[in-house]
């Protein structure tokens, strides 16, 4: 009988093969992201994946709900319990029908008038079918998800193949932790554990007030959102938009504005005062670009429009492709961003670069203690018209992703599992 060759024990000189190091089974290869169809929610979780080495391995499920008419009154239910009412509806409409009447056009299920109809629904026992046919062949699968309506998803499927996958959900589930391998969120998720948040909330109703406990050991905290700037993407960006950003007058002041939240409401008022703050400093800058994003009041970019897009000094984009915001970051001198977004904030504090807030004093609850930890940091500066844009400040460069990876990459040596380099 000819003897079995046993694999040679790894030289000083080689890397350690993967029979030494629990084989396949223990090496994760690919990713799978769980999105609900909000940019910021998405951008955090491709931006880890990304940062674990994983951006040209991953696939994306989207967790979507129906639109359109009474849908959009019904966002506050479950997903699961949102689609089955919607099913019911539908077909309650038929039935209202007359016979050989034309059926008139209903809501697009699953987002379809959204343009989401290429991605893949996020289905649990899809995605776990797939985790444990492949597990064998490709090993484990690192699945990330970020948003409330991937909550129940992600959960389901570490629930379901708890041995073939690795769960990281970013943003506080609420509820439940232990439903999940890793948890990434913001400090400020736990702002209603403070004395502070407590004097706020009638005594009744804190017990409904979630987090209830403060952060476990499998808990990761943030300042702010995760993203996909780092250094890399700045320069590959400065290289990118060189021809339309080189030329402008210095300094360039960006602003960037969101849309009101239920932690921070405002309207044309917020308009009328920004635009007299811009036009108060427009005589230090020498160009300003100002971009809306898809949650702007139409009556708020209106009137902004109106006032300053008729001034040589200003440019206003139109919405139109291509995007002109990684150019800005890596092109601005200083950025002047509306208080109401976690993510907008984070991605222009990721530059090292001057950040005034606009609005921050309508902001309530844990934004207020998310803008209180980046001052505290010299990171961000209320906007008053008062500046002379030409005064640069710097601070540390805010990327926590880097930090997130890394916590990634304990946690799963301590299942004994890694990444594969």
């Amino acid at each position: 009988m000819r003897p079995i060759r046993l694999p040679e024990p790894p030289s000083p000189k080689m890397g350690t093969p993967e029979i030494f190091e629990g084989g396949v089974y223990g090496v994760v290869r690919r990713a799978v992201v769980i999105g609900n169809g909000f940019l910021g929610s998405e951008n955090q979780s491709i931006g880890l994946v990304r940062a674990l080495g994983l951006a040209d391995k991953h696939v994306v499920y989207r967790v979507t709900r129906p639109r359109g008419g009474l849908n959009e009154w019904l966002h506050w239910l479950p997903v699961s319990v949102h689609k089955k009412l919607d099913c019911v509806i539908r077909k309650m409409c038929i039935l209202l029908i007359y016979r050989g009447q034309k059926v008139g056009s209903l809501p697009t299920e699953n987002g379809g008038s959204a343009g989401l109809k290429c991605v893949l629904e996020a289905d649990v026992q899809e995605i776990v079918t797939m985790a444990r046919q492949t597990y064998e062949k490709d090993g484990p699968i690192l699945v990330v998800a970020c948003g409330r309506d991937t909550i129940s998803i992600a959960s389901s499927i570490r629930r379901l193949a708890s041995e073939n996958v690795f769960v990281v959900q970013i943003q506080h589930p609420r509820l439940h932790l232990n439903r999940f391998d890793l948890v990434i969120t913001p400090k400020h998720d736990y702002y209603p554990l403070t004395p502070e948040a407590q004097k706020q909330v009638p005594q009744f109703l804190r017990r409904w007030i979630t987090p209830r406990e403060p952060p476990d050991r499998h808990v990761v905290l943030t300042i702010g959102a995760l993203h996909q700037i780092d250094a890399t993407a700045l320069r590959n960006a400065a290289s990118a938009w060189r021809d339309e950003f080189a030329a402008l007058p210095k300094p360039l002041l960006v602003v960037n504005i969101g849309g009101p939240t239920s932690n921070c409401r405002y309207g044309v008022d917020l308009a009328k005062q920004l635009t007299t703050y811009l036009l108060s400093v427009l005589v230090s800058c020498g160009s300003i670009r100002i971009c809306f994003s898809s949650r702007t009041p139409e009556k708020v970019s209106n009137f902004i429009t109106k006032e300053l897009g008729g001034n040589p000094k200003v440019y206003i984009w139109d919405g139109q492709e291509p995007n002109p915001h990684m150019g800005h970051l890596a092109w601005a001198d200083a950025f002047v961003v509306t208080a109401d977004s976690v993510s907008m904030i984070s991605e222009v504090c990721s530059t090292g670069k001057p950040v005034y807030l606009m609005g921050a004093e309508r902001c309530k609850w844990k934004l207020c203690d998310f803008h209180k930890s980046l001052k505290e940091r010299g990171m961000v500066r209320p906007f008053t018209g008062l500046e002379n844009i030409s005064e640069s400040w710097s601070y540390p460069p805010l990327n926590e992703t880097t930090e997130a990876a890394s916590r990634v990459h304990q946690a799963l040596a301590e299942r004994g599992w890694r990444l594969r380099a």
